[in-house]
């Protein structure tokens, strides 16, 4: 036993393992050769990792009375809990939520009104009696109709303009004018019945009793004529007796027979010359339903034939205003 053992009264020292001297504790080796402490021993045995140990279920000792049970640490606010979604994202996935709601219901009230839209529009055109017992070529013919004055339409527009444009220019404002006003002159005179006219149109015959010739009806196919561009017409009995038709013109049934026009007395069959588009004008007379239809349920007949000159000669005395005046 040394005597560092005998001063300190420990037994004998366990048997160090490789190390390196050091001075006292706490402080470097003072050698100067002495090795670097963090530097292990090459001959120092590897260190093994401790075995883990096995721990028997121990119950948790039961709480004596009088105890103080420490509360469990509460969370903290300011973490979000790991179990709970992300308080960020929740606002966003609200408002994406009912923006789809808010366009699903708008989208849906646009159906609907669609829907209606269309239901309305089928119940107008199948409750259409008239277009439901027309048949296909009538349907063309009307059609027809409906372009030439369309056409017809177009051209009064253009011709308007032109003269407009005439009227409007310098130079040649003057002679347009004279022009323009003499044309309008013709084209009153022949409205109003007091200049004859000429030009293709159709010869239109009623025959039948006076039922079937009556004055309604002469009247309708006056006013279908009207309707389908006539310009200019006259009516004259068997005799040759012809009236002019003008916007003023009257029918009425005499109470001998036959018919009073404007006055004077019309024995039948009637026939009226009319100036305007053949092809248009008859495809009015023949409507189903219209002239032609009434005047064969009631035992009568209508031919109407096409011609290249018609000739209007009969004039209608000038009506003479005794209030009326053009606004200047």
């Amino acid at each position: 036993m040394s005597e560092e053992h005998r001063e300190t009264g420990t037994g004998w020292p366990q048997p160090a393992g490789p190390g390196r001297p050091s001075g006292p504790a706490g402080e470097p080796d003072p050698r100067p050769d002495a090795p670097d402490p963090d530097e292990l021993s090459p001959l120092a045995p590897e260190a093994e990792p401790a075995a883990p140990v096995e721990r028997e279920d121990v119950p948790a000792p039961a709480e004596e009375p009088g105890a103080v049970v420490s509360p469990e640490p509460e969370p903290d606010p300011g973490e979000p809990d790991p179990g709970e979604p992300d308080p960020v994202s929740r606002p966003e996935r609200v408002s994406v939520s009912r923006r789809l709601t808010s366009a699903g219901a708008m989208i849906a009230v646009l159906l609907a009104l669609l829907g209606f839209t269309l239901v309305v529009q089928l119940k107008t055109t199948s409750t259409d009696p008239t277009l439901a017992a027309t048949r296909e070529e009538d349907l063309v013919r009307i059609s027809s109709d409906l372009d030439s004055r369309e056409r017809r339409l177009r051209q009064d527009i253009e011709a308007l303009e032109d003269s407009q444009r005439q009227l409007r220019s310098g130079e040649q404002g003057r002679q347009a004018a004279l022009e323009e006003a003499t044309r309008r002159a013709d084209e009153l005179g022949i409205l109003a019945g007091t200049l004859p006219a000429v030009g293709p149109g159709l010869e239109v015959e009623f025959r039948g009793p006076e039922k079937a010739t009556s004055s309604t009806r002469i009247l309708d196919a006056v006013q279908e004529l009207r309707g389908a561009g006539a310009e200019a017409m006259q009516i004259q009995g068997a005799d040759g007796t012809a009236v002019r038709i003008i916007a003023s013109t009257y029918f009425v049934d005499g109470s001998g027979g036959g018919l009073v026009v404007d006055g004077r007395r019309l024995s039948g069959p009637y026939t009226i010359l009319v100036i305007g588009d053949p092809a248009t004008m008859r495809t009015a007379l023949n409507i189903p339903g219209g002239v032609v239809s009434s005047v064969r349920d009631a035992g009568g007949n209508v031919t109407s034939e096409d011609r290249e000159v018609v000739e209007v000669s009969q004039l209608h005395a000038p009506i003479k205003l005794d209030h009326a005046r053009p606004v200047s």
